[in-house]
């Protein structure tokens, strides 16, 4: 006989627990809902913030590229024109 109030205590509870599934269920839907039409895209929105992060990425990379090599061209001028004599240049 104990069982069977174990039984019908655990179905009571069982029963309560879908009702306040149920319940919570219905306060979202009385919510204003969104479209999906006009909600944004927060994966779009964050691939189009990291695609232009990459595009700024790329032009500082070319841009410090260029730098460099303007840099080392300058760097090994002065270095021939220092060890060249002047009298050679003529």
């Amino acid at each position: 006989m104990a069982s069977g109030g174990y039984l019908q205590a655990a179905v009571l509870l069982l029963a309560v627990q879908l009702l306040c599934l149920h319940a919570a269920d219905a306060d979202q839907d009385a919510g204003t809902v969104i479209p999906a039409e006009s909600r944004p895209c927060v994966d779009c929105h964050a691939f189009e913030f990291m695609q232009r992060a990459l595009q700024d990425l790329k032009k500082t990379a070319f841009n410090l590229d260029a730098r460099t090599e303007t840099l080392v061209l300058r760097a090994e001028r002065r270095a021939l024109c220092d060890c060249m004599p002047t009298n050679s240049l003529r």
